[in-house]
């Protein structure tokens, strides 16, 4: 459904992106934040997701700006190399291609983001810092930044058996930003991550893509 597109940055690289677009006029546009894994398998079926659900979705990939085309597998070697980018390109740069990604497919309406893992964090800060309502799924790196007074709603997703998001960093979220909406599901780590069966959990992965959709449907379809 999609494809592959080149997109202007904050600097003077261009970063590349996949770009699916719905059938008809989008219903808004959505920028949708990798794991630590690069614009993989997975990222780009979910951006195919948002596209058969109405939107312009586009996932940029980060990692170009220190390595071209990563896409990282699910095993130890992955994680460590995922882990060494993220730390190489930090948050701040990855919010600017947000918003660079955002002016990309300004044309498609109001503009949200949705997040997974790190992506979470960065969907997070997208709401606070940029104006993008938001969805963030199991950003553990989240906590830092509840105190920052947000510009736009943001909807928080997580895994009641998550080991590296305990129950203390999910009522974090209620205390500090008790406006949003956070929703745990009876379940672990990257339940959404359909294409890894030792994570997915099809009913909290249903669920919360209902929650999204409605929540999208609101803030930028206006439904």
């Amino acid at each position: 459904m999609g494809q592959q597109i080149s997109i202007p940055t904050a600097g003077t690289q261009c970063i590349g992106a996949y770009l699916a677009q719905p059938q008809g006029r989008p219903k808004g546009g959505l920028v949708v934040i990798q794991e630590i894994f690069g614009v993989n398998a997975h990222i780009r079926s979910v951006a195919d997701r948002f596209a058969e659900a109405g939107y312009t979705a586009i996932a940029p990939s980060f990692f170009d700006h220190l390595e071209s085309g990563v896409e990282l597998g699910y095993d130890e070697a992955g994680y460590a190399k995922g882990r060494q980018l993220i730390g190489e390109l930090g948050l701040d740069r990855a919010v600017e291609d947000v918003a660079s990604a955002a002016e990309a497919i300004a044309s498609a309406g109001r503009i949200g983001t949705v997040g997974y893992c790190w992506g979470g964090t960065v969907a997070l800060l997208s709401a606070l810092r940029l104006g993008l309502p938001s969805v963030s799924y199991y950003g553990a790196r989240n906590v830092p930044f509840l105190g920052e007074r947000p510009k736009a709603p943001v909807m928080f997703h997580f895994g009641e058996n998550d080991p590296g998001i305990p129950p203390d960093m999910v009522a974090k979220h209620r205390e500090l930003l008790p406006q949003m909406e956070t929703f745990v599901y009876p379940t672990g780590h990257a339940f959404n991550r359909d294409i890894d069966p030792g994570h997915y959990d099809e009913a909290s992965a249903k669920l919360a893509l209902q929650r999204t959709l409605d929540f999208f449907a609101r803030h930028l379809a206006g439904e």
